[in-house]
């Protein structure tokens, strides 16, 4: 049997306590970009984002900002109104939304931008949730975004921008039910972002933009999934899964403990040797289909599906041993960005995706606070404190990334994974 179908087989096992993730679909929205006027939309929700600045009156009380002025006149008042009711002042994470009858919109929403518009990524991220917020409430199947003063975005971040928002639009879209009895079914189906631009380019930034958001979905159901469940087999059943599906640019290659030894792997198998579940070291390749190649590069992530501390357990106030199935985060970041790579297929780069998945338990077998274990590279390590397993996987892991013959290597984790998809991609 073969390494990764071993790994497939050791997944298959039944997990501790009988537990089984219920199959939950990730949002599928089409995201379009379009130059119109707002009032000539048609769909369930207006969502208009607003800063505090958008929404001064005049000395006859009517909004001063133009695309304010021709809603509120549009629908008689009702805009004020309702704005001066619900104290809606445009501060960040206000919202406030209407139903209407007579139409081309069934619904209007505000949504509040705080000072101004956004200027970064992460502020036009940040858009994007609260529209699938008041989206998700209203249950509705389509929306459009549209920014009260367009002109508060420069042009060279439009792009970036409108990119962003639908990245925001569906993360804040998804929630994770795969382990509750019951799941909310989710609506939105179609979004139109209005004055950021349209054509090619926009449409292609918006399609990367959807790649990317199901990557970092499938990572944060990676770190999510309890360590009684995610063992370091399954999680290499996973990333299998990954270069199975998107097989034109990936391989995939599972180091079982015997192929480990062989290449002298003591760091990383003194962490895993008190674990009833086995290692597994496993590396996703990415290359081009072309197979021009102008950049090599790797990905390594800690793989720690449950980490209680060892010899050195974890206890006492603050510890957090509970949350230790999150130690594997890096490695969810490292699948979630080779997931997204899988959809873009970026051209001239290869990339190699490396995690040293295994657990750091507590048994007659395990490594103990004061032995000397020999990494990859011959260099010989005393372990005074068991808890310092990541560095020791991650030990072995580095070393053999570097072998690869890339020309950098980036250690992942979730905070970065944006940053590293765009460096990969572009």
């Amino acid at each position: 049997m073969g390494h990764t179908a071993a790994a497939a087989a050791a997944a298959a096992e039944p997990a501790l306590g009988l537990t089984k993730p219920n199959a939950v679909e990730p949002p599928q929205v089409t995201f379009s970009a379009k130059d119109i006027e707002f009032s000539e939309w048609k769909g369930d929700i207006l969502a208009v984002a607003v800063t505090e600045k958008d929404l001064s009156k005049d000395a006859d009380s009517k909004f001063e900002n133009a695309v304010l002025k021709k809603l509120d006149g549009q629908l008689g008042g009702l805009l004020s109104e309702a704005a001066a009711e619900e104290d809606f002042t445009g501060k960040t994470g206000q919202s406030v939304v209407l139903r209407l009858a007579g139409q081309g919109f069934k619904r209007v929403g505000l949504i509040g931008l705080g000072q101004s518009a956004p200027s970064t990524a992460a502020a036009s991220r940040g858009l994007g949730e609260s529209v699938a917020s008041v989206a998700k409430a209203a249950q509705a199947s389509s929306a459009a975004i549209v920014l009260a003063s367009p002109s508060g975005i420069q042009e060279e971040f439009k792009l970036t921008a409108a990119a962003a928002v639908a990245s925001g639009t569906v993360l804040g879209l998804y929630e994770d039910s795969r382990y509750k009895s019951e799941s909310k079914k989710v609506h939105l189906k179609q979004v139109d972002i209005i004055g950021l631009g349209s054509g090619a380019e926009v449409d292609q930034k918006l399609k990367y933009a959807n790649d990317l958001s199901s990557g970092v979905i499938f990572g944060r159901e990676l770190v999510n999934s309890p360590a009684n469940v995610l063992t370091p087999a399954v999680l290499a059943e996973e990333a299998s899964k990954i270069a199975s599906t998107y097989s034109d640019v990936f391989t995939a290659t599972v180091l079982d403990v015997e192929k480990c030894k062989e290449l002298k792997m003591g760091s990383y198998l003194g962490v895993a040797a008190a674990s009833a579940n086995p290692p597994h070291f496993i590396h996703l390749c990415y290359k081009p289909t072309d197979g021009n190649v102008k950049r090599k590069l790797a990905i390594v992530g800690k793989g720690l599906t449950f980490d209680s501390g060892g010899y050195n357990i974890k206890t006492g106030p603050g510890c957090s041993i509970e949350l230790m199935k999150f130690d594997m985060g890096g490695s969810a970041a490292v699948f979630g960005a080779a997931k997204a790579l899988g959809q873009i297929k970026p051209p001239g780069v290869e990339v190699h995706f490396i995690v040293a998945a295994c657990e750091n338990m507590i048994s007659g077998t395990g490594m103990r606070p004061g032995d000397i274990v020999t990494a990859s590279n011959g260099k010989t390590i005393e372990v005074n404190n068991t808890d310092a397993e990541g560095r020791l996987t991650l030990a072995d892991a580095l070393v053999y990334a570097c072998n690869q013959g890339v020309e950098k290597v980036m250690k992942l984790h979730l905070e970065v994974f944006y940053t590293c998809c765009h460096l990969v991609c572009f």
